[in-house]
């Protein structure tokens, strides 16, 4: 009777995990897109619309393609903005304006209603003023708000503010505005044209943490619960592996981890082989090894003379969404080496690009073919 009971009971516990790794599995048909392949990658909470079913994302991340592929986000009250770059782990995203007037839909911002908020906010007052007042204070004009009369600049430097207001100017107040800035000015400007993306962030869904542990968020099916899932091996729940083994005791645990482990390994292996992303090519042992064409890949000197970077604890790259390896597929750790391709900045982990130019001549991402170094001299 004792024994039944551990049966079942170990049984109850493998179905809850095999729960647990259908919400991985789900995520296999909500893989990670873009509206083109310049532009950022779209995963939870974002989703594209007409692309991915409702479940793929988090109300209020809707993403639309626009005419020329271009990735947009509309904000509720402030219509569409194109999307820059997004990082995923630290929750931000950087959009601007399609029509080159970033100025003009500042003047009307208002995220209200929408999942988003400023990460860092500045000050910006908006004047209009006649054109010999801008050339004799010497500002920077908006020049998409101004006209052949009259010259509008934004400044967020308070003493030119109250030099414009103190009667003996031609200029006219047109609005005080906080904006989403990239980074504050703790030295205040004189004047900006207001052209460089707007910085937002956003608190909920927070998954964050999920995200720099490797892991993927997802909502949990038929639910509008948010869950953590896809983390590496390691991160396997320590309690969940101790009940198991209280439950079944140690034979039992070691065949259900056993299950579990292969069932891991199915899942892993359908999201490498699903993803767009390439890898290292592998051996067919059908070929006839007579008729293989061995492609020569870099020489030694070559893939050493690349620049190396170290990330620090933030993992900044060049571009906020460029933070998983495009060879191994893993997500970059603080501490970790990457080495960049000179002609086109892509960045891999070391070892996985060092060990792909050995046998391949060519970018894993844009396939462009990195020059050789000449030949030492004899």
């Amino acid at each position: 009777m004792v024994y039944s009971l551990k049966v079942i009971s170990s049984i109850s516990l493998f179905l809850t995990m095999i729960s647990y790794l259908n919400i991985a599995t789900s995520q296999n048909f909500c893989l990670r897109t873009a509206c083109n392949r310049s532009e950022p990658v779209i995963r939870f909470p974002f989703r594209i619309q007409n692309r991915q079913s409702k479940a793929c994302g988090y109300p209020g991340f809707d993403i639309s393609c626009g005419s020329s592929n271009e990735t947009m986000l509309e904000l509720h009250s402030s219509g569409k903005f194109v999307v820059q770059a997004i990082d995923y782990a630290t929750q931000e995203i950087w959009i601007n304006d399609q029509g080159n007037c970033l100025a003009d839909r500042i003047l009307s911002l208002n995220l209200f209603g929408s999942p988003f908020i400023g990460l860092y906010y500045q000050s910006f007052t908006f004047f209009n003023c006649s054109s010999s007042d801008y050339r004799k204070y010497g500002l920077n004009p908006i020049a998409c708000l101004s006209g052949s009369t009259y010259t509008v600049f934004a400044t967020s430097n308070s003493t030119v503010v109250s030099s414009l207001q103190n009667g003996n100017s031609s200029c006219n107040l047109i609005r005080v505005v906080p904006v989403p800035v990239d980074w504050p000015f703790y030295q205040q400007i004189s004047s900006s044209d207001l052209s460089e993306d707007l910085h937002l962030t956003w608190e909920e869904p927070d998954c964050g943490k999920c995200e720099s542990r490797g892991g993927r968020c997802a909502l949990k099916i038929n639910s509008s619960k948010v869950v953590c899932s896809n983390l590496p091996r390691h991160e396997f729940p320590r309690s969940a592996l101790y009940a198991i083994i209280t439950a079944a005791g140690i034979p039992g645990a070691l065949i259900l981890v056993g299950l579990l482990c292969f069932i891991c390994g199915r899942v892993k292996y359908c999201d490498r082989s699903s993803s767009e992303s390439g890898g290292l090519p592998e051996v067919d042992s059908t070929v006839d090894t007579e008729s293989v064409v061995i492609i020569a890949g870099l020489d030694g000197p070559t893939i050493e003379s690349y620049p190396k970077i170290v990330l620090g604890e933030s993992r900044r790259l060049p571009k906020p969404d460029d933070n998983t390896c495009s060879i191994c597929l893993c997500e970059y750790k603080p501490m970790e080496t990457l080495k960049t391709i000179p002609e086109c900045k892509h960045c891999f982990h070391s070892d996985c690009i060092d060990e792909w130019l050995r046998l391949n001549a060519s970018c894993p991402i844009c396939r462009n073919s990195p020059e050789r170094l000449p030949p030492a001299e004899s």
